[in-house]
């Protein structure tokens, strides 16, 4: 059985305690263990900041582009490799795993691009402008600008269950192309994918002394070390997200904080929208594919699904029929659409969420129960709520698994009110080819969520699914999902730096920034 290692301070170590173990969800099987007691965190971050930052620092936009790129195909090179080990321990089916996988490698390659953008602007520094300068006074010599400069501390991020791969390289990207080093935590019971990236990395000595840490296990006293130059993200339940903000050096320092947590993220069927469309088809697909893709087990997956009190018994028909094509089982096996939840916890908590969703609506397809008798395995569940209620467990419950209720609306005013019912998201979306309705509906529910998309005719056949996080746009949303926001290309390098407003010559401002050479 594989020993997971924490990588400090530039060597793989182990702690010294009781380790916990990493099981695979579809048999059960203990597969590996995780220790970090008795390791210096303490020591370990200000390593990070003191060797790990200046180094990238150093480093122009264009040498952290070519170091992102490394690092994005070392992850491709090794793709089979990885998504065995997701399908493993994970539960993760093949097309599953190669979703988590390729998300990590196109992310990086997606901020290696930034930075080789940003490298035009500020070829002669590592220095991001923040919009032009302005004039401050009768002369046109004496301007202000702002300017964005990296943090002189350390990122801490820990990450998920669900994307192992995904969430240890979006973050690192981003805090990597912004010059700050990286203390990665991802959740111990899926931690082997995101384990063997950081070593095939560091054997692959793709990264500066320092630049990446890693912690396998139990992250113990990390946040009692964070200082005032140090952030902090965090993707995960939005109770775990409500404890670390509330953590003393946290507050006492002022850290920067980025939570993505909870989401009930809602998908609404336009009255305009015939039966046999291709808006219908790409509606039902994308209900059934956030449903069923990674076990439901996505922030970004549909709960709620929305439809015109007319269509609602065709939507459900339409649903059933995908649904029941749907085979669960075994995730190595080709003929399998869908694996197990990823632990027994998540199990049970799927079980006790269908519970409580089953008092304001009705089981038409699937169940909580067991399928098979080994392993984490349950079968999509979807459910009709006929009279939803601002105040039930559909607009306030997330359950993290294969589970979505559908419930009818009368008009677009009665859409907005019951989207919003959800307090905030990550990704809602919108079908339909009625333009005043689609922008009725789109800036309703704009102010509660951090992205929307649209489905529609004319891109059907090309339409990106709204559960999948692109690293060109924002990802995070107000509310219940978290208040934050991280990617959006450059926009994300935002967290991890500080904008200084300047003020003086403008010879010399452009000097500072970067947009002219310095002579001697």
């Amino acid at each position: 059985m594989i020993e997971l290692e924490s990588y400090l301070q530039g060597a793989w170590v182990r702690g010294s305690g009781r380790a916990s173990t990493l099981v695979n969800p579809s048999t059960e099987a203990p597969i590996a263990t995780s220790n970090t007691e008795g390791l210096d965190f303490g020591v370990a971050l200000a390593y990070a900041r003191d060797v790990g930052g200046p180094a990238l620092r150093a480093m122009s936009f264009a040498a952290r582009g070519e170091m992102l790129r490394a690092l994005s195909r070392c992850i491709h090179a090794h793709r089979d490799e990885l998504i065995g080990l997701a399908i493993e321990n994970g539960g993760n089916t093949r097309g599953d795993a190669k979703f988590d996988i390729d998300g990590a490698s196109l992310t990086l390659a997606a901020y290696a691009d930034v930075a080789a953008e940003l490298a035009k602007e500020a070829p002669n520094g590592p220095v991001l402008l923040d919009g032009p300068s302005l004039p401050l006074g009768r002369s046109p010599r004496l301007v202000g600008a702002h300017i964005f400069v990296p943090r002189e501390g350390v990122a801490v991020h820990i990450n998920a269950f669900n994307f192992p791969a995904w969430g240890l390289a979006e973050k690192a990207a981003v805090a990597l192309c912004a010059g700050v080093p990286v203390v990665s935590k991802p959740a111990s019971s899926t931690a082997l994918v995101s384990h063997r990236i950081v070593r095939l990395w560091v054997e692959e000595k793709l990264l500066p002394p320092g630049a990446l840490s890693f912690i396998a296990g139990s992250p113990g006293d990390l946040l009692k070390h964070l200082r005032g130059q140090d952030v902090l993200a965090f993707t995960g339940a939005g109770t775990t997200g409500a404890h670390l903000r509330a953590e003393h050096a946290v507050r006492e320092h002022s850290v920067r904080v980025n939570v993505e947590a909870d989401s009930l993220n809602a998908a609404l069927l336009g009255p305009d929208v015939g039966d046999d469309s291709e808006v219908m088809n790409l509606f039902v697909g994308d209900v059934v594919r956030d449903m069923t893709q990674k076990t439901g087990q996505k922030c970004t997956a549909i709960r709620r699904v929305y439809v015109p009190a007319d269509k609602v018994p065709a939507v459900l028909e339409r649903l059933r029929e995908r649904l029941a094509a749907i085979k669960v089982g075994d995730p190595s096996r080709e003929d399998v659409g869908m694996g197990p939840l990823a632990t027994a916890q998540q199990l049970a908590d799927v079980r006790a969420g269908v519970a409580k969703l089953a008092a304001h609506g009705k089981a038409v397809f699937g169940s909580a129960e067991a399928v098979h008798e080994k392993g984490y395995f349950i079968s999509p569940v979807l459910l009709h709520g006929e009279r939803p209620d601002p105040g039930d467990a559909v607009h306030n419950h997330e359950v993290f698994g294969p589970v979505a209720t559908v419930m009818p609306y009368s008009d677009a005013a009665d859409a907005v009110k019951w989207v919003a019912a959800g307090g905030g998201g990550l990704v809602s979306s919108v079908y339909s080819d009625d333009k005043a309705f689609v922008r009725s509906v789109v800036l309703g529910i704009a102010p509660y969520h951090g992205r929307v998309t649209v489905g529609s005719s004319k891109i059907a056949g090309q339409a990106v699914p709204p559960g999948t996080v692109l690293a060109p746009l924002v990802h995070g949303g107000p509310g219940r999902a978290g208040s934050g926001e991280e990617l959006g290309g450059r926009r994300g390098l935002a967290f991890y730096m500080q904008r200084v407003a300047l003020q003086g010559d403008r010879a010399l401002l452009e000097m500072i920034s970067g947009q002219r050479e310095e002579k001697a």
